[in-house]
């Protein structure tokens, strides 16, 4: 071989080795740069992980901080217009003294009002403001440093001040809605404000008694005495909640058994006017497993109270009854419902108990707020309704629950008219709750009482309440129930013929014998065991034959 051959040869391999090199020099500075985005990539994440923890942190500190001066700010405001009060009165107490040692003065008339669980003023000493217009339901008043739902006493000619409450501003003028009748207020009457919004008075004292909206007695007793409390309050913070409930034993069958509720579950119970709604609520009141029953009446008639009178008489030494009937001013039929929910977060808290609160009806509440938003120049929102009503449904219903110390359950109910169940109030309601009861027309006309419709019913807490064979059992009645409803016109018209269709047969055999069970006197309380047991063998009776 030549020299100049063997040259070019090793130049050739020369240049492979050369290229080979770079190209696994390549590959490797490839993979060093992915490995080094990667873990740029996972470095730059946990960076932001952690800015946004510290960003959030700061955010909750700083909230924490806000909510405590504002508390500290309200607490030294409402201190100094007490001083300032106090100041007032004993100025004016010295001038009348002198008076009075130089001329006799006739008695003057101070403004009783710790009647409604506000503490005496005289109006002459601290007047505030006078009244400058009234229009229908609301007043206006020149009142300077009036606060968003503070309560204020009005000067009435022949009569009790008339308490009322600051429900907004227009200008410099506050917008007043009474508690009361407006007979007796004139132009320039004199207007006093308390510096604190509505407060009641809660103790043992109250299990027994029958309230008003405002929380006055209405059985002619004493007025309860005890620690005040606020009536609009916040709701428990979310993380607050306890995560685990245990189940509540109602006395109904079909709820116990199909539809388990639990300790601080909120539930909704739809149905149209007369189908059975307060029947099943004091069913559910004489029979439910709580240490305090709330019960709270909203726009019904007078005569409607008779049941309640009766549920006192059988469970007096653990019922709270507040009422305010259809004729009582829209105001305090709204603040009948905030009066029931704070005395049972009154119990829940202060004593720790397990409260049953039964509110009927939200949809009556939801009218009276309509009103009271209309009056006070709210807008039209929905189907006539003011924004402020679907404000109140959940500031409202968060309030029930529960929490560290006990619980409420909440069983609002909701008018439906006809079968719509898309109306405004009835499709706010439905989000909020953890869970709902329907009553059908129907099932009533049918004999069947409660008229509870399993099928379309719920409760959302069911599954974390009750053990596999329970919630299978259930599960398979309503399974089979949904099916019958399904060929009911045909089964009814003799359209389907037996042995057609197995599942339907199971269906038609377990919907007669259901009927027994989902059927119960408003006088009968059922037992948990007993429900449990019958719903076992109503489900297993519907079981397919094998063999």
């Amino acid at each position: 071989m030549k020299p100049g051959r063997v040259i070019e040869g090793e130049v050739h391999d020369a240049r492979q080795l050369a290229r080979q090199l770079v190209a696994d020099a390549k590959h490797e500075a490839d993979a060093v740069l992915t490995g080094a985005r990667a873990e740029a990539g996972k470095l730059t994440s946990d960076a932001e992980q952690l800015v946004q923890r510290v960003v959030d942190d700061a955010r909750r500190y700083a909230e924490d901080l806000r909510g405590e001066a504002l508390r500290e700010a309200g607490q030294v405001r409402r201190e100094a217009r007490q001083a300032a009060t106090q100041l007032i009165n004993e100025a004016r107490d010295a001038l009348q003294a002198e008076r009075a040692s130089a001329v006799p003065a006739a008695p003057q008339e101070v403004f009783d009002v710790s009647a409604r669980g506000i503490p005496a003023v005289d109006p002459r000493a601290g007047s505030l403001g006078r009244v400058t217009e009234v229009v229908g339901l609301v007043m206006r008043a020149e009142l300077p440093g009036a606060e968003l739902g503070e309560v204020v006493q009005i000067e009435r000619t022949g009569g009790r001040p008339l308490p009322a409450e600051v429900v907004g501003f227009r200008g410099a003028e506050a917008v007043l809605m009474p508690l009361g009748e407006l007979a007796g207020v004139a132009a320039d009457s004199r207007v006093v404000a308390q510096g604190e919004p509505l407060c009641i008075e809660c103790s043992d004292d109250l299990l027994g008694r029958v309230l008003d909206g405002l929380g006055q007695p209405l059985d002619g007793k004493p007025a309860v005495r005890g620690e005040r409390w606020a009536v609009d309050r916040a709701a428990p913070s979310a993380f607050e909640r306890p995560q685990h409930a245990a189940p509540l034993v109602t006395g109904v069958r079909a709820i116990d058994g199909l539809l388990t509720l639990g300790r601080g579950q909120r539930v909704g119970i739809f149905a149209a006017a007369g189908v059975g709604k307060s029947t099943l609520l004091g069913q559910i009141a004489r029979g439910a497993s709580a240490d305090v029953v709330v019960v709270c009446q909203v726009g019904e008639r007078g005569r409607e109270l008779g049941p309640l009178r009766e549920l006192l008489a059988a469970r007096e030494s653990r019922v709270v009854a507040v009422c305010a009937t259809s004729d009582a001013p829209p105001l305090v039929r709204v603040r009948a419902v905030h009066v029931a929910t704070a005395i049972a977060e009154w119990f829940r808290e202060r004593r720790g108990a397990s409260v049953l609160l039964l509110v009927d009806s939200l949809t009556r509440l939801a009218r009276a707020q309509r009103e009271v938003g209309l009056s006070a120049g709210e807008p039209v929102a929905r189907h006539g309704y003011p924004p402020s009503v679907f404000a109140l449904m959940p500031r409202l219903i968060e309030r029930a629950g529960a929490t560290a110390a006990g619980q409420i359950t909440a069983l609002y109910t909701v008018l439906v008219a006809g079968n719509d169940f898309d109306e405004p109030i009835a499709d706010e309601v439905r989000g909020l709750v953890d869970g709902h009861l329907t009553l059908d027309r129907q099932l009533a006309q049918r004999a069947q009482f409660p008229p509870i419709d399993v099928v379309s019913s719920a409760s959302r807490l069911m599954s974390s309440l009750v053990d596999p064979p329970h919630q299978q059992a259930a599960d398979r009645v309503r399974r089979h129930l949904a099916t019958y409803d399904e060929h009911r016109d045909m089964v009814t018209l003799g359209a389907y013929k037996a042995g057609s269709n197995p599942a339907l047969d199971e269906a038609i055999a377990l919907a007669r014998r259901a009927h027994g069970f989902l059927s119960q006197p408003a006088h009968e309380l059922a037992d948990w065991d007993d429900t449990i047991a019958r719903l076992r063998e109503l489900a297993g009776a519907s079981e397919p034959r094998r063999g």
